[in-house]
């Protein structure tokens, strides 16, 4: 998966990282790479888990505490409460978990992309923790807590600065008409 493999011959398939670069409204390939190495992470521990027997100590602990991380997380549903299910995991069941996401899906943006400006321009808090980060993983108890900032000019009807700006009649094009006029005076 390294830049070097592409110069070496071996191809690489990029359609599917390049389609959720898309669909998701992703920066760059690097945000993929980092669910895929989280999600290899996972099914790794997943794998080395399984492989113990039914009644291990190990296993049981710690499989439970990896469902129990996947299920707070929203991608395990409440019925796949199983170690095997955490195989089946994909990259866009985690992308799907994004803020960015989410606020596109409470319909507080119209695309991914305003809404990933939203989140980076501090528009968008989750609970009372204002995040400015499109990345964020949004937990399944923090769903409902997806809003508007207290002081963001979208939560209310106030405003903003460039509103401001053009109602007080200091806008650019107010300003270049004064400097014509100035001018033409001369």
């Amino acid at each position: 998966m390294c830049i070097r493999d592409r110069y070496m011959g071996v191809a690489l398939p990029n359609t599917n990282r390049l389609k959720y670069v898309g669909m998701y409204a992703l920066k760059n390939k690097r945000e993929v790479w980092r669910v895929q190495y989280m999600l290899a992470k996972i099914r790794k521990a997943a794998r080395e888990l399984l492989i113990l027997a039914e009644d291990d100590p190990r296993r049981m602990f710690e499989g439970e505490a990896l469902v129990n991380r996947m299920m707070r997380l929203g991608v395990l549903k409440p019925e796949e409460r199983r170690l095997d299910y955490v195989l089946g995991l994909t990259v866009p069941q985690f992308l799907e978990r994004r803020l960015a996401t989410m606020v596109l899906k409470k319909k507080m943006a119209r695309s991914h992309h305003e809404a990933r400006v939203m989140i980076y321009q501090r528009h968008i808090r989750v609970g009372k923790q204002l995040v400015n980060i499109p990345s964020f993983m949004v937990r399944v108890e923090n769903e409902s807590q997806i809003t508007h900032a207290q002081n963001s000019s979208l939560a209310s009807n106030k405003p903003g600065r460039t509103k401001k700006m053009k109602a007080k009649g200091k806008g650019k094009e107010h300003k270049r008409a004064e400097e014509v006029e100035e001018a033409g005076d001369e």
